[in-house]
């Protein structure tokens, strides 16, 4: 896809992202204040950009994004209950879901809190068509307000009563996903102070894991263990299930289940965890099960070809590098492996998985798309490594901060000194 993009960092022309000190600014809610009016300015300047006068957001998280209010985040992923009208230029109204205002009390991002229309057909049944009327006319209002008074909206996650009934009355619609991708992609120091804790958390998290690892216990209990010591540090929920063991470690993307762990295997587990402040936090490790246990010979070669793939990869990306050159100079996949490969060399990453995604050079013509790697974004280095042929497959991603001269990792977890080749 074509996405237009300009760097637009709020930080002083002596700040750099390779020396920031993620430890030195104490987090409260004066910074997060600046965090979420740094996030609502990126977006209106990617609005302003895509030749838009406003947007309409629906998902969630893209919510949080822009005006940094959370509410019932899982269930607003598949309930369009509440929705937030950022303008270019003009009032930001959020319409939160009803009784539910003071949760934006005092929030700087927003000029307006009102009850959202009831524009569901669970909410509001045969009504559907004047609730949806009643949108139209609250859009209207907004836009009546803006100093573009236009009629160009970005829209993703509506109803499609509600898609039809504006453009019925004269607005032209496109995906605001482009936009607030774009604008997710670079982040300010102060969020980096954010992702930086939801990550140093997390892996706590992990290490408790980790320590719990025995024969005997289920798939499905040991993945428990990790989602509690996340909540209890003030997490928030898990995307994926994705740890495994055994065999279900190959092909990946087997989610977790009631299988034991048996000693002398493999469990592989991907965080895809939202952890504190709404940042998501996505680092993979592989482990082996059971004590005083050796690793067999194979399942040594699966982890170092594993973390080849992760150390050449980092080890290449330097800020303006194209993803297509980043594509094609990446560590090549051997023969038997490349079957079961990840879906991509990178991804984004920030409030959960984001643009961009760099596809795999054999993947290019078919879904691979261009752009630059900029200082600012945070990346996620993938590899999954397991035979076409079957067996065991080892899961490994590292985050990084792309820096002015090259990287820095996010995920500090460190790698297996059991599971490595001498």
């Amino acid at each position: 896809m074509t996405i237009k993009t300009r760097d637009a960092r709020s930080i002083s022309s002596t700040s750099r992202y390779d020396t920031i000190d993620f430890q030195a600014t104490p987090i409260d809610r004066v910074l997060e204040h600046r965090v979420t009016l740094h996030r609502l300015g990126r977006l209106r300047e990617q609005i302003a950009l895509h030749d838009l006068d406003a947007v309409v957001l629906f998902d969630p998280i893209n919510i949080r994004y822009a005006c940094g209010v959370r509410n019932m985040q899982v269930y607003s992923q598949r309930n369009p209950a509440r929705y937030l009208v950022v303008p270019a230029e003009g009032p930001v109204v959020l319409f939160e879901y009803r009784s539910c205002g003071h949760l934006a009390k005092d929030m700087p991002t927003l000029d307006e809190i009102r009850g959202a229309t009831p524009i569901m057909p669970l909410h509001s049944g045969h009504h559907s068509p004047r609730h949806v009327r009643n949108f139209v006319r609250e859009i209207d209002d907004v836009m009546n307000r803006s100093s573009t008074n236009g009629k160009r909206l970005g829209i993703e996650g509506a109803p499609t009563e509600v898609v039809g009934a504006l453009s019925e009355n004269g607005y032209t619609l496109s995906d605001a996903s482009r936009p607030v991708e774009v604008a997710k992609s670079i982040k300010s120091f102060d969020e980096l102070t954010l992702i930086a804790k939801s990550v140093e958390l997390t892996e706590q998290a992990m290490a408790v894991m980790e320590r719990s690892i025995e024969p005997g216990l289920t798939e499905n209990a040991l993945w428990s263990i990790f989602q509690q010591k996340v909540i209890e540090t003030g997490g928030e929920y898990m995307e994926t299930r994705l740890l495994s063991s055994g065999d279900r470690t190959n092909p990946w993307f087997q989610e977790t289940s009631a299988k034991k762990l048996a000693a002398g295997e493999l469990v592989a587990f991907d965080t895809d965890t939202v952890g504190v402040y709404g940042y998501y936090t996505d680092f993979s490790r592989t482990f082996l099960v059971g004590d005083d246990i050796e690793p067999t010979q194979k399942q040594k070669e699966l982890y170092s070809l594993s973390r080849d793939e992760i150390e050449t990869n980092i080890d290449l990306m330097k800020p303006g590098m194209s993803f297509r050159e980043y594509s094609e100079k990446a560590w090549k996949i051997p023969e038997g492996y490349q079957e079961n490969r990840y879906l991509a060399v990178v991804h984004g990453c920030g409030m959960t998985g984001e643009w961009p995604i760099i596809a795999h050079h054999m993947d290019w013509d078919e879904v691979g798309y261009d752009g630059i790697i900029q200082p600012g974004m945070t990346l996620c280095v993938e590899s999954f490594c397991g035979h076409r042929d079957g067996g065991e497959g080892v899961k490994l991603e590292e985050q990084v901060l792309v820096t002015e001269t090259g990287v820095r990792r996010m995920s500090t977890y460190g790698y297996s000194d059991l599971l490595s080749l001498k």
